[in-house]
């Protein structure tokens, strides 16, 4: 019940949440919980990476350039470069890294 856990300990977060919900020896599937305003602040991915939006909205910025997300909208993340998510709405996603 991983997504429910999220959903329910965002109520009183004050950043976003994030829980593994998957996990095998090559790749690591996180849910990752925004109350509309939060931020994932800039921080790069070790892995390749894809966000998926499940509900919601987000803007992915990466540099100057500027992607708003909605549900079931995804991009890929490049290895060891800054970006950061933000919440337009309340919104889910799910990050896949392998």
């Amino acid at each position: 019940m991983i997504i429910k856990e999220v959903i329910e300990q965002l109520e009183a977060a004050t950043h976003p949440v994030a829980k593994v919900l998957h996990k095998g020896d090559y790749f690591k599937v996180l849910v990752i919980g925004f109350k509309k305003g939060m931020k994932l602040k800039e921080h790069v991915a070790p892995l390749q990476s894809k966000l998926t939006v499940i509900s919601g909205k987000v803007v992915y910025e990466q540099g100057e350039q500027k992607t708003e997300l909605q549900k079931f909208d995804e991009i890929s993340i490049p290895v060891n470069i800054t970006h950061s998510v933000k919440a337009l709405d309340d919104s889910l996603c799910l990050l896949t890294q392998g």
